[in-house]
Formats: structure tokens, sequence, C-alpha cells
């Protein structure tokens, strides 16, 4: 899961290695993609690019509210438009989610790290992906031909790992 049943990440999904190994990823990537629910609030998070996908507009447009931020629905405009739009011409693109969102890029992804906290439930909660909880979150990714890689340990002390899912060609 990736939140709760009210489509809030809760604090008991929070653990520091995982928080940190997602700080130090956004720190180093060009672009952020995320929905309207998401979004990382971390200190550097204002001066990060991003695209904030939305069903609320048309016209690609930079969000009044977040200077750094292109306003998105992909409708009616192209990844890469949006990321021209953007001045992004290069480098690592952070996809942040929600399950949507995630799913728009699931053949795209030459790796999605994939953090687990195996000891902690949300009952009812949101899924990763679309389709979950009716499959797991490894089942949905090797079905779009992606492969595990060995786990790093983020978290001893709750077991918390993140595992590259990286694409086979």
């Amino acid at each position: 899961m990736l939140a709760d049943a009210t489509h809030v990440m809760p604090d008991t999904l929070k653990f520091e290695g995982d928080k940190l190994f997602f700080e130090q990823a956004l720190d180093r990537a060009a672009l952020i993609v995320h929905g309207r629910r998401s979004h990382e609030q971390q200190p550097n998070s204002p001066k990060r690019k991003r695209l904030i996908l939305t069903r609320k507009i048309k016209a690609l447009t930079v969000d009044p509210e977040l200077p750094n931020a292109t306003l998105w629905n992909p409708d009616h405009a192209s990844f890469e438009e949006a990321c021209a739009f953007a001045d992004v011409t290069s480098g690592t693109v952070a996809i942040i989610g929600g399950p949507v969102v995630f799913n728009m890029f699931m053949d795209r992804y030459d790796t999605f790290w994939l953090s687990e906290a195996p000891h902690l439930r949300l009952p009812g909660g949101e899924g990763c992906f679309v389709g979950v909880p009716d499959r797991t979150p490894h089942e949905v990714l090797a079905l779009h031909g992606m492969k595990p890689g060995a786990p790093y340990l983020l978290d001893a002390a709750h077991d918390v790992t993140v595992t590259p899912w990286r694409r086979v060609n």
C-alpha cells in the first residue's frame, strides 16, 4: 500500500532510511512527476522542477502556487511536450506517484525502486499500483517486463528494503 484508505501516507509508513534514500534520489533528478495528491514535502521540494498531472486543465501551464511546477493534462499534451514546456531536455525523471501516475509510465521505466515495509499493514489502503491488491507489486512489475535486483536494507529495525526493478531488454 502507498497510502491509507483516505489516500494519505500515514506516519507509520514513513521510515528514516527510506526517507533519506528517496530525498537523495529526488535531489539528483532533473524532473519530478506526480499527481495532484502526491508531494514529497521536503526542504528541497520548492527547488525541484516538477510535472503535476491534473485533469482540471487543458493547456500546459505553470502552477500559480509552485513556480517550478508545470500543470499537465496527459489527455491534451504528450509527456515530451510537457517536458519541453518545463524546459527539461535531459536527465533523470523521478515518478513519485500515485498509482495512476505510476501506471502511465509502467512501460517506460528503466528502473523502478520498490520500497517495502513487510511488517506494516494498511487495511483498505491505496495500492501502490493499479491492480494492487488483486496482484502483488512484484507481479505488476514483472508483467511489465521488469526483474528485481538485490534489495538494499534501509531500516534494519523494521526490515524496510528498497529493490531496484529493471527493464529486461
